[in-house]
């Protein structure tokens, strides 16, 4: 029981929830770019929220399903069609073998995710079946997909469930510039007064020159108030960088485990999704919260997920 690739997509590679509890060992977490999109396509299909999903880059990729399953996209509207039939993120359906997979005009968003019914059965790497391509493990043999693979899947004849999805929980086209919430950074005290007013109050235009590991910003520059050197220490997905000339760059599900740029922010994790589904050229302004109210915005949504995955018979 498979699902065969025939064209692989610009980017397709399998996520879970992350590669947790390796970082000493200078191990990325890696996981999902986009947490709620991927928690999202597994609650459709009756999977817990940690399993593994196929993130789409951009452009997707044409599959064929060899079993019947049931399937659920959700994320970015990349196009998808079944056999020639539009099918929106959000809903879960049941596909029949021989069923084809493909996507055509990118609607909006940069990611999607697409979720199996019993999952895909993939060889764990430290407690994790994502792909870190980097490093060459995890997923489909360490890579993205390429044409002629063979996905092993499990095969399903459940149906989909009508589920109460709330709507904060389905990414739809953002209005420009996207509000990205942040906290102070470990050297917030150490830019001038200038840069964070600028930073807090002008936009940030993500660059082609961005991936999984990091988004690179171009904006007003963010200049110290005095040069610093600084050791190496522990980053995190959402870290704000800013190198010595002035641009941020905000890490990502691939970043490296420390760094050794001043830190002027951390993106709350609540809005990590959002920055996931930039592409280049889309302008970010950030603003300010402190960690009570953070902390209230992740467990507010991950106790709506996980309501979600126990509703699912």
């Amino acid at each position: 029981m498979t699902l065969k690739v025939i064209k692989p997509g610009l980017f397709s590679s399998f996520q879970d929830s992350g590669r947790i509890g390796f970082q000493h060992w200078g191990v990325p977490v890696n996981g999902a770019m986009d947490q709620d999109a991927h928690a999202l396509a597994n609650v459709l299909v009756g999977n817990p929220i940690a399993g593994a999903t196929l993130e789409m880059t951009i452009q997707g990729p044409v599959l064929c399903f060899q079993a019947k399953a049931l399937i659920a996209l959700a994320g970015a509207d990349l196009g998808a069609r079944l056999d020639g039939v539009a099918l929106k993120p959000g809903h879960a359906i049941a596909v029949k073998p021989g069923t084809v997979l493909s996507f055509e005009k990118r609607e909006y968003g940069a990611r999607a995710y697409l979720a199996v019914n019993g999952g895909y059965l993939l060889e764990p790497v430290m407690d994790s079946t994502s792909t870190y391509s980097r490093g060459g493990f995890g997923g489909l043999c360490g890579r993205a997909l390429k044409a002629g693979d063979l996905i092993p899947i499990r095969s399903s004849f459940a149906n989909p469930v009508r589920l109460n999805i709330p709507q904060g929980l389905l990414f739809s086209p953002p209005t420009q510039p996207v509000c990205i919430r942040v906290l102070r950074g470990r050297e917030w005290a150490d830019f001038s007064d200038a840069a964070r007013h600028d930073f807090l109050q002008e936009p940030y235009a993500m660059t082609a020159a961005s991936d999984r590991m990091g988004y690179r910003l171009e904006g007003a520059p963010l200049a110290l108030i005095q040069p610093r050197q600084l050791l190496s220490e522990s980053v995190t997905f959402g870290t704000v960088q800013v190198p010595a000339g002035g641009q941020p760059i905000v890490l990502m599900a691939d970043r490296q485990t420390t760094g050794g740029y001043p830190r002027i922010a951390q993106v709350a994790s609540v809005d990590l999704p959002k920055l996931a589904q930039l592409m280049p050229g889309d302008a970010v302004r950030f603003s300010l919260i402190d960690l009570p109210t953070a902390q209230h915005l992740l467990v507010t949504r991950m106790r709506t997920l996980k309501k979600l995955e126990a509703a699912h018979p």
